[in-house]
């Protein structure tokens, strides 16, 4: 549906993006060219648990949280007087939100059928174009525009000072690995790691939540290089920050990865179960100069668009015929090309 734009229009626009870290990250772009190229009053909706992934962003006016009582979030968003919702979720609680608003809506295609094609019977019908892109054709009756300035993430000037808890021998440059998963079979195995680790030319930072924590322990205790565990340890802005030092980042795919993608970090992606084809892959500036990624061919890849507990197969190949060595030469390649100063 396309519309034209009255030039004197007042909009305020409610964008809507529940979770996750990652998906999250990855709509700033739009709520970026929203504010600039409208003029509009921003307004993001997401879960109270990632509040921090928006907190200082500039573009945003404010932000309302959902918190698991739809009624209570409708109630407070139909005080607002939206004049246009961006869906930019597009399932059955954001469906609820913009029948109940009753006001002109806009989402984006989410693919669900190629993905199940591509899952089930590896059958490939995805469209070549990444995520952030499909978010802009939410966007088009709007007239705004992908303006390629690449993701946003702002922390605060307090979450900087995480860079202090550091050994001062890594202030001279480090990497980061990024732990983290929300499904095992997109983790990279912990004997992977410790191969990495050990062919690293610079010291490495290990990132995640506190459920990594025994697993980062156990990197730093069997890797043969300095490597500094933070699993646990740091918040998600202040992991941001840590991701923003590192000369590069060697990451599952996860949400931390896209952090890196918004800093322009240079990249090794690991993929298990999922594959970049579903459109998640690093976006970066420039794709080609600051992004490799890992990935085994295999028949049963893709099982999952999400990720599973465990193998459906019992055996991980996708994960443990990774080339250790390959992302560890791509790894120092960045590392050393990299002139960050800390």
């Amino acid at each position: 549906m396309y519309f034209c734009l009255v030039p004197d229009l007042e909009y305020k626009i409610l964008i809507v993006r529940l979770s996750s870290i990652g998906d999250i990250v990855l709509t700033t772009p739009i709520i970026r060219c929203v504010k600039q190229q409208l003029k509009a009053e921003v307004h993001v909706l997401i879960k109270k648990n990632f509040a921090q992934v928006l907190a200082n962003n500039p573009y945003i006016d404010q932000v309302k949280y959902f918190e698991n009582d739809m009624n209570a979030c409708i109630a407070e968003l139909k005080k607002e007087g939206y004049t246009h919702i961006v869906d930019l979720h597009n399932n059955i609680r954001s469906y609820r939100i913009k029948k109940a608003l009753g006001i002109l809506s806009f989402s984006f295609p989410k693919l669900n059928i190629q993905k199940w094609l591509r899952v089930n019977l590896k059958i490939d019908v995805l469209p070549k174009v990444h995520i952030v892109d499909r978010y802009f054709e939410a966007c088009q009756s709007l007239n705004v525009k992908n303006d390629h300035k690449g993701l946003d993430y702002f922390p605060s000037e307090k979450d900087f000072m995480v860079v202090q808890t550091l050994p001062s021998y890594f202030l001279s440059g480090y990497v980061v690995f990024v732990c983290g998963a929300m499904h095992e079979t997109k983790r990279f195995p912990v004997s992977k790691f410790i191969e990495v680790a050990n062919q690293s030319k610079h010291p490495v930072v290990l990132i995640g939540g506190k459920e990594d924590r025994a697993l980062a322990e156990s990197i730093v205790e069997k890797s043969e290089t300095q490597v500094f565990n933070a699993c646990g340890r740091t918040s998600i802005s202040e992991s941001a920050v840590l991701i923003s030092k590192a000369k590069a980042v060697l990451t599952n795919d996860t949400g931390m990865m896209h952090i890196a993608a918004a800093f322009n970090k240079p990249i090794v992606s690991v993929w298990g179960n999922t594959i970049p084809e579903f459109g998640m892959y690093p976006y970066l500036l420039d794709e080609n100069k600051n992004s490799f990624i890992s990935e085994v061919k295999l028949s049963c890849r893709p099982c999952s668009k999400i990720g599973h507990s465990q193998c459906p197969k019992g055996h991980f190949n996708c994960m443990q015929l990774q080339n250790s060595m390959e992302i560890a030469e791509k790894l120092n390649t960045f590392s050393t090309a990299s002139q960050k100063e800390l």
